[in-house]
């Protein structure tokens, strides 16, 4: 996968970059450090060397000391000076050497005063020791290891005198600077494990997430809308997770439903097809005799109103579910619309005796709406109830005002609706009862078409129903300002919605 390989990449990325400051800091780091140890402790040898030059003791002492003076000091003062010298080397951790104009060593601190013979260095010569302030090798060849020596001179009436030398063992300078590169690997290692560990927790809730969640984009790239991205975190990322697999679930009841509403459509239009099929060619081929074809020609035209009811209501649906189904909102009666929609059922009502029975609120009753869906959700609310009444029985409509809303009532007398059947109802191509749907010519698409007008309107509709008893369908408007009472074109425009 891209995913690992990219992480495959970085961890390896990571690992090279702790490689190679380990080797920085072994190597070039050491010898920066180093350097830097090594000016600060000459630094401090030098003044040291500097403080005790300009000392009166140390003057007197050279002055007896060396070969020209034939009187030393006495020795009390010679032991006085040397306790007070390997104080001050046993504090610097060094050595100090008292030595005369021609490299005659008369004191040195890491020997005892009463045993220690005088030596000579061999081939001692201060300009040899170069310009800098200190120098670092085996001192004219006294020392078996290399040394960092400091020399000073002692000068009296613009002559030398002689000379103090401190030494330190390189090795105490390669001791401070392991110790300090010590310290800087340990802080170093600190560092980089607390930014392995930030690596770590961004992998666990940033990078693994994101490979789950590609890994999952990939698989409904595939077609495969059941799989699950499993990322519980109640992050970003979780709930990134969670969005898809929400769209991953819509999308395969999508297709389900496509395939649900291609057999449900097939099925309605292969019924009246066969029979207009049927009966044409029975027509045509003298099966049904002359006498009798004005009467299978009305069924052929009843099938062919079927199907065209059942077509614009499957375009009608098309059209809302693509949002181009625009309302054209505007102030009209509502008593006047229940009229006139009731009284359009005339024709159908009489031969089976059912009648109506109107009870409105005011003269008139004015709302903010889309007249001409709002006809048709009556439509469909009341033709559904003539085909469910009982001949003979009576269909309630009415109109009211409760708590600032405009609320119309459909109700029949009729078989009602199954409980088990009232969620479903809503849904396209459903039918509570299959054979009395094929009796009674429905398509299933009517509430279909109820809710999604309802539902752009942004109102409600509920329904109540008992079997035997009978259905009622309640949906709510918003009533015309006080304003706006008289009928009148509001907008044309979607962007009207939201006052619903």
């Amino acid at each position: 996968m891209r995913s690992h390989k990219i992480i495959h990449k970085f961890i390896f990325l990571y690992l090279v970059i702790g490689l190679a400051i380990f080797i920085f800091l072994s190597t070039a780091g050491s010898e920066m450090i180093q350097k830097k140890v090594l000016n600060e402790e000459s630094l401090n040898l030098y003044e040291e060397a500097s403080n005790i030059a300009e000392d009166r003791s140390i003057l007197t002492y050279s002055r007896s000391a060396t070969d020209e003076i034939s009187e030393p000091s006495s020795n009390t003062e010679t032991q006085t000076l040397y306790d007070s010298l390997s104080r001050l080397s046993l504090y610097q951790g060094c050595q100090i050497w008292l030595i005369s104009p021609k490299g005659k060593v008369y004191m040195n601190t890491s020997e005892p005063l009463n045993t220690y013979v005088p030596v000579t260095l061999d081939g001692f010569d201060p300009v040899a020791l170069g310009s800098n302030y200190y120098s670092i090798g085996t001192f004219f060849h006294y020392f078996d290891t290399d040394h960092l020596s400091v020399m000073i001179p002692i000068t009296s009436d613009l002559n030398i005198r002689g000379y103090v030398a401190v030494h330190m063992d390189m090795k105490k300078i390669v001791a401070l600077k392991e110790g300090i590169l010590a310290r800087v690997h340990v802080m170093t290692g600190v560092i980089y494990c607390a930014f392995l560990s930030v690596l770590v927790l961004l992998y666990f809730s940033v990078l693994l997430p994101l490979k789950k969640i590609t890994i999952g984009t990939e698989k409904f790239a595939e077609g495969d809308m059941k799989y699950n991205i499993r990322v519980k975190a109640q992050d970003e990322m979780g709930h990134l997770a969670a969005s898809l697999n929400v769209m991953s679930d819509e999308i395969s009841k999508s297709d389900e439903y496509e395939k649900q509403f291609i057999a449900n459509v097939s099925h309605d239009f292969r019924s009246p097809l066969t029979s207009i099929k049927g009966f044409v060619e029975a027509i045509l081929d003298g099966t049904i005799p002359a006498e009798m074809q004005e009467r299978y020609l009305r069924i052929v035209l009843n099938e062919t109103e079927r199907l065209t009811k059942l077509t614009n209501g499957i375009l009608t649906l098309n059209s809302m579910d693509q949002k181009k189904n625009l309302l054209h909102i505007s102030v009209f009666d509502l008593n006047e619309v229940i009229r006139n929609t009731a009284a359009s059922f005339e024709g159908i009502c009489t031969p089976r005796q059912i009648s109506f029975q109107i009870t409105l609120t005011g003269e008139r009753l004015p709302v903010l709406a889309d007249q001409e869906k709002i006809q048709q959700v009556l439509y469909n609310l009341i033709d559904n109830a003539i085909k469910f009444s009982r001949d003979g029985s009576v269909i309630e409509l009415e109109s009211d005002i409760r708590h600032d809303k405009v609320f119309c009532t459909v109700r029949d007398h009729g078989a009602g609706i199954p409980r088990a059947s009232l969620n479903k109802i809503w849904d396209r191509f459903y039918k509570s009862d299959a054979s009395r749907g094929r009796e009674r010519k429905g398509n299933g698409l009517g509430l279909s078409i109820v809710k999604e007008i309802i539902n752009q309107h942004k109102q409600t509709i509920t329904v109540i129903s008992t079997e035997g008893v009978g259905t009622e369908f309640i949906f709510s408007l918003k009533p015309a300002p006080e304003d706006l009472t008289e009928p009148s074109t509001i907008t044309q425009a979607s962007q009207q919605h939201d006052e619903f």
